[in-house]
């Protein structure tokens, strides 16, 4: 059992923090709003709320708020966030699913790297995962993609043990793959699926 700590308070934060306090890991709730971070650690066995701002008790954090205040989040938090693993959740989605609004040759996981310390690790997981079907348990496929190999392993570790299987895509760049990924699984749940209900899954032969 360890501490995880997660930045945000919404749907999707809410969605990864149930499954892991389900897991019987201790869960840490941080969000500018002091109330929706109460509210939500309220829900979870044993779940506490930390200081904005203030150095997380996890040595994982999970950045769970909209892409477009990601990078602040991480800025803000600054220097309370050395040597942290940070797991980017994040889909940088332009309005209507039209795109991804990240610079060219880049992607939501690298430009929020930029933004934290040097001393951090950015793993992007979980943003293939929608996360009303994250809360409805059953093993599915998690892709990660990092540049260290300890932080990476850290978190198949933690996807392991809330019953995901982690699947490593690569170095930090790949985010960009798996962000188009999560954009392509909104475009299906809309158009080709009809249904939210769906998730990807790897055959390995």
């Amino acid at each position: 059992m360890s501490t995880i700590s997660i930045i945000g308070a919404g749907g999707m934060a809410t969605a990864v923090a149930g499954r892991i306090a389900k897991a019987g890991h201790i869960v840490e709730v941080f969000s500018r709003d002091p109330a929706k971070a109460r509210t939500l650690a309220d829900k979870l066995a044993g779940a506490t709320t930390g200081t904005y701002g203030t150095a997380p008790s996890g040595d994982i954090v999970i950045l769970a708020v909209p892409y477009g205040g990601a990078a602040a989040a991480v800025a803000e938090f600054g220097n309370a966030l050395d040597g942290k693993v940070i797991i980017d959740i994040t889909n940088p989605v332009a309005p209507g699913a039209t795109g991804l609004v990240t610079p060219a040759g880049s992607s939501g996981a690298q430009e929020i790297a930029k933004a934290a310390p040097a001393s951090a690790h950015v793993v992007k997981a979980f943003n293939t995962l929608f996360g009303h079907v994250l809360a409805k348990g059953g093993r599915l496929d998690a892709f990660i993609a990092a540049d260290d190999a300890e932080a990476k392993a850290r978190v198949s570790t933690l996807l392991e043990s809330l019953g995901l299987r982690p699947l490593d895509v690569g170095g930090l760049p790949m985010a960009a793959t798996l962000e188009s990924l999560g954009l392509m699984l909104i475009g299906l749940a809309k158009n080709g699926a009809g249904s939210w209900d769906i998730a990807l899954h790897v055959d390995i032969g």
